[in-house]
């Protein structure tokens, strides 16, 4: 080409040369060269001034990215690739339940699985010469700077694909010569690391889509594709496509649905955007006419999807446990890549592993896949809203602290239930309240309750095995105890205040005597014992200090209060043969490109021994058969091993029942919010019985899902526990006095605690009745009133602590024929006792008591001596005669005669007696005695019986009472 230009320079001043002598061709050469040199000058300014204002334009964009750093290909894929994508959540078996609620949803998808209809819809639309720029459009950038520099009222806008990728993912929305700079920069930079197809499913990832049918935020087009027409980004056809590749130029405005979920008025600014997508596809040719054609006349608006009820409105107390759960979950995985425990840190510090967690959790992508079995959980529900034995809702005053008015509210009963499998503690199903709209504490695993007498078997009972302080039979009184506990008197109560004697720990426990239990817990506490480290064992982590010597959390109160998770996990125990395995409910977790980032292992604890937990089981059977949850087995669809403890907190506030098999625990609790005494009775049940019903109808629900699962085996008795024969009362060998006391029992034991020594709780003594209460006769006692048996060795009674007993005769509450008499020496007064009055009545004589050292009373007829009574006695039916009455004292004193009576017409005298041999002296002696034995054995046994009918009603209106 140069040569060429020199070639026609030089023949054209050759012709002008030769022509020199004409004037107007050497004007015209003159002009020429002047024109020419000016040319060239004006060139080289030109070129000049372009290398200045290149050199200027270069510099200024150095300086613009000066500051940019030097991206290389692992850190700008990170970046690129690090878009929020919402967290999905799932039942058990990977079972979809929904997506982490958050303020943009996204879903990440493969380009291979988006329609092609889509990336053809979003290059005609954006960015048209996407397979061959660079990253950039040089033109499409000077024309863009030309209208900003000319203030030009249309704006065409210079970004490609990959510049707005670079916008949204690396920088900023800022409008400055300086973002866009970088973003020119990046923009090439990032052609050269990634594919074209990399570039676009990124992009179809991060742009914004405006809202889907349920009315939240969206980005990606498969979240789109879901959430505006209910199909997957693959299975979109052109109309569909050409309309969601609208939406990103202006997302809310073009979207179709409003905030609330339902469809806009006027949806026309979309359709019109439709339309010109379409066009620009017709002319570049990516479709023909009639797909243009067809895709115009297509009813866009019928394919809108139907509004989806998030997670959080469907199941909104699972969505949010298994949140916290998966955020806990994630903020102890982060500090253990730190190196430290959570345990460990400062508050600040561990908040902001908490803050962090949770915000990876609902930005990126987690699958979180829970133990929830998505059938049995439903079905619990709807047992939970159709059941209609709860009780009435209570009114409740409070304070407001905004207005400070008092304001009253009408409270429901709530309900909280949890099911877990015993061996893996994994969480089944759990029950959080009755509506979430009223109430959003979760009454499954975060309202602290007293779990009343549900406490027994956790805290006194199965520890007492466990260190040989009871067996099933062991005897224990159940009587009127005043305990000091520091500088107070503490005097627990059974329910409806009765007392039963002394009565095996099997008893207790199944009809929930709460003076047994309490009598257990001490003894252990006295014995330098902490039983409450077992409930730590089992997972009970509500405790306080406070609470491990406090006599009173026998019966199940505690300063804080349980949650049903915790009072199920530690009752699984039983189930689990002595072990603890810690309840879970999020079995592992996804990251975004599907790695296990975490995965649950169970861990056991071995609390008790087998066969302590064997015998625990065994009483907490009876309880079902026989005791306070006796009406289980009628409510229940099928058959099944349960051992169970119902419970009632103080005043009634609380109503539980927990039980278990060898496979599952199921506890439900009952209760208002602000805790108020329940209904005792209901639409003819009791509170304790309509809490059992509901157990009972949410297991024969989750039976019925998976019958495997619910119920099968046995519990299974091992080695070391015999049935053999005790002394009730000391746990040792029987012998003749234990058996005559009536203190032998025949039950299951711990062939570790199997007695070998005989026992000595009891010698052979004498004792005598007064007004109903036994004291130990003395040695001038008339033989009359004394009576021969066991009684309870004192040294016995003072380490047992029966010493503290207020009414010694409460323990001949029960069927045991116990006698624990007073000494004399606190009754007998010295002196003779003062004599009583005698009236008559019809045939009935009566008189006045007298001392209080009185032991009985002697009738005499006729001056013969023809009753001897005891202390109780003070009215007698009589035949016609003259009678007196002599009271006799403890020490063999008697009173001096009371006054005559004279009952019916007098007799006429006698005649003289014939003298009689000694020997028929002795005989008829002998005779009079056995009369007299006879008459007060007779009177002694009417007594008892009378006693024993009153102890056999006295156990039955409990036993009612505690089913309640």
């Amino acid at each position: 080409m140069k040569d060429i230009w020199n070639q026609f320079h030089e023949r054209l001043n050759q012709f002008l040369e030769q022509r020199s002598t004409m004037r107007f061709f050497s004007t015209l050469r003159i002009t020429y060269k002047v024109t020419w040199n000016m040319f060239l000058l004006m060139l080289m300014i030109g070129i000049i001034g372009m290398a200045f204002a290149g050199g200027m334009g270069a510099g200024y964009f150095a300086s613009l990215v000066k500051d940019e750093p030097l991206r290389d290909y692992e850190t700008m894929r990170t970046e690129i690739y690090n878009y929020d994508e919402t967290s999905k959540l799932y039942f058990a078996d990977n079972q979809y339940l929904g997506k982490l609620s958050s303020d943009l949803e996204r879903e990440e998808v493969a380009l291979s699985d988006v329609s092609e209809y889509v990336t053809q819809a979003v290059i005609a639309t954006e960015d048209q010469m996407f397979d061959e720029h660079q990253g950039v459009v040089p033109k499409a950038i000077f024309r863009a700077l030309f209208q900003e520099f000319t203030n030009s009222p249309q704006r065409t806008g210079g970004s490609t694909l990959t510049q707005q990728l670079i916008k949204n993912q690396l920088l900023t929305n800022e409008v400055s010569f300086d973002r866009k700079a970088k973003e020119i920069l990046l923009a090439l930079r990032l052609e050269r690391f990634f594919e074209k197809d990399d570039i676009m499913e990124a992009y179809l990832n991060i742009v914004p889509f405006g809202r889907n049918a349920s009315g939240r935020n969206i980005a990606g087009i498969q979240t789109a594709a879901q959430g505006v027409f209910g199909i997957d980004a693959s299975e979109l056809n052109l109309a569909q496509s050409a309309y969601l590749a609208g939406l990103p130029q202006s997302p809310f405005r073009f979207t179709p649905f409003a905030n609330n979920g339902t469809v806009k008025s006027d949806i026309s600014p979309g359709l019109d955007k439709m339309k010109v997508v379409l066009n620009r596809m017709l002319e570049s040719g990516m479709i023909d006419k009639q797909s243009y054609e067809e895709a115009l006349a297509y009813d866009i608006q019928a394919d809108f999807a139907e509004p989806q009820r998030s997670p959080v409105q469907q199941y909104p107390w699972l969505t949010f446990e298994i949140e916290q759960r998966a955020t806990n979950i994630l903020a102890n995985e982060m500090a253990k890549a730190d190196g430290v425990s959570l345990n460990d840190v400062d508050d600040d510090t561990r908040h902001e592993y908490f803050e962090n967690a949770h915000h990876k959790l609902k930005h990126e992508g987690y699958k979180v896949h829970s133990t929830i079995d998505k059938e049995i959980y439903d079905r619990m529900q709807t047992v939970k809203n159709q059941f209609d034995l709860y009780g009435p809702d209570k009114q409740v005053s409070f304070k407001d602290p905004d207005s400070g008015e008092t304001v009253t509210v009408s409270e429901p009963v709530e309900v909280g239930a949890l099911l877990m499998e015993n061996k893996t503690g994994r969480i089944i199903s759990f029950v959080g309240g009755r509506d979430f709209q009223l109430e959003q504490l979760n009454h499954a695993t975060s309202a602290l309750r007293s779990n009343g007498s549900t406490m027994k078997p956790l805290l006194v009972f199965a520890p007492a095995l466990e260190l040989g302080f009871t067996q099933p039979g062991s005897l224990i009184a159940d009587v009127e105890y005043n305990i000091k506990a520091g500088n107070d008197m503490w005097s627990p109560h059974n329910y409806g205040g009765r007392y039963h004697g002394m009565t095996s720990a099997r008893t207790a426990l199944a009809h929930s005597y709460n003076i047994p239990a309490a009598k257990l817990y001490v003894d252990m506490l006295q014995a330098g014992h902490e039983p409450t480290k077992y409930l730590e064992q089992m997972g009970i982590s509500s405790l306080v200090d406070a609470d491990r010597s406090n006599y009173s959390m026998s019966l199940g109160a505690l300063t804080e209060g349980v949650t049903v998770e915790e009072n199920v996990n530690a009752f699984a125990t039983f189930g689990n043969e002595g072990k603890f395995t810690d309840a879970y409910l999020i079995d592992h977790i996804e990251n975004a490109e599907g790695k296990t980032i975490y995965k649950h292992e169970s861990s056991t604890v071995q609390v008790f021994s087998e066969q302590t937990n064997y015998l625990m089981v065994d009483m907490l059977k009876d309880v079902v058969s026989r005791g306070t949850g006796r009406s289980l087995p009628g409510f229940l669809n099928f058959q099944s091993e349960w051992a169970g403890k119902t419970g009632t907190s103080q005043d009634y506030k609380d109503a539980w029942f927990v039980a278990s098999n060898p496979q599952v625990t199921l506890g439900v609790w009952n209760g208002y919010d602000t805790p108020q005494s329940l209904p005792r009775y209901y639409r003819g049940y009791s509170y304790g019985v309509r809490n059992i019903k509901l157990w009972a109808d949410l297991m024969n629900e989750a039976h019925a899902v998976n019958p495997s699962l619910i119920a099968g085996e046995s519990f299974e008795r091992p080695q070391g526990v015999v049935t053999q024969s005790i002394c009730g009362i000391s746990g040792k060998l029987p012998t003749e006095l234990c058996q005559q006391a009536g203190m032998v029992t025949t039950d299951l034991i711990n062939q570790k605690y199997s007695p070998t020594e005989r026992d000595n709780s009891f010698v052979s003594g004498q004792y005598v009745f007064v007004d109903g209460t036994p004291y130990a006769a003395m040695d001038s006692t008339p033989s009359d009133f004394v009576q021969y048996g066991a009684m309870l060795n004192p040294d016995f009674v003072k380490s047992s602590g029966y010493d503290q007993i207020e009414n010694p005769r409460q323990l001949l509450a029960g069927s045991i024929n116990l006698v624990t008499p007073l000494p004399s020496t606190s009754i007998e007064n010295g002196r003779a006792p003062t004599p009583v009055t005698l009236s008559g009545s019809g045939d009935t004589i009566s008189w006045s008591g007298s001392d209080r050292d009185v032991v009985g009373y002697y009738v005499y007829q006729n001056g013969q001596l023809v009753s001897t009574l005891d202390s109780t006695t003070r009215q007698l039916p009589v035949s016609p005669a003259t009678y007196t009455v002599v009271a006799v004292d403890i020490a063999g004193n008697t009173s001096q005669p009371s006054n005559e009576v004279v009952i019916g017409a007098p007799e006429p005298p006698a005649p003289e007696p014939e003298v009689e041999s000694n020997e028929d002296k002795a005989a008829d002696q002998d005779a009079d005695e056995e009369t007299i034995n006879t008459n007060s054995n007779n009177e002694q046994d009417a007594a008892l019986e009378t006693n024993g009918d009153e102890a056999a009603t006295s156990i039955t209106e409990t036993e009612s009472q505690a089913i309640e």
